[in-house]
């Protein structure tokens, strides 16, 4: 489990609607999974490959990662991050959560 709370649903599109340019969206889910949907802008890094992906992030973002439901792969790579020197929060409800607070049929 992390440390911090998530960020919720709102947060990240309170910052995608203002164009926010502080925050990062990394998909930790494989490369099928982010081609199957995912959150405009947001980077695929599957968390088996974070580690060595590392030199693709910057220091100077807020890092937030997202999985499937929210608090398992993306708890875990906000946490690997965040031992790296990274600022990264997870996001509440994952891509599912994402979908149905966006309105789309699941």
């Amino acid at each position: 489990m992390a440390a911090q709370p998530c960020v919720a649903q709102e947060e990240l599109k309170r910052l995608l609607l203002q164009q926010d340019k502080s925050f990062l969206v990394v998909d930790v889910r494989s490369s099928d999974e982010f081609m199957g949907e995912h959150i405009p802008g947001a980077i695929n890094i599957p968390v088996t490959e974070l580690e060595r992906s590392f030199e693709l992030l910057s220091n100077d973002s807020f890092i937030i990662t997202v999985c499937g439901k929210g608090g398992g792969r993306s708890a875990q790579a906000a946490d690997l991050l965040k031992q790296k020197g990274f600022q990264s929060g997870w996001l509440c409800g994952g891509i599912t959560g994402w979908l149905s607070f966006q309105g789309y049929m699941l």
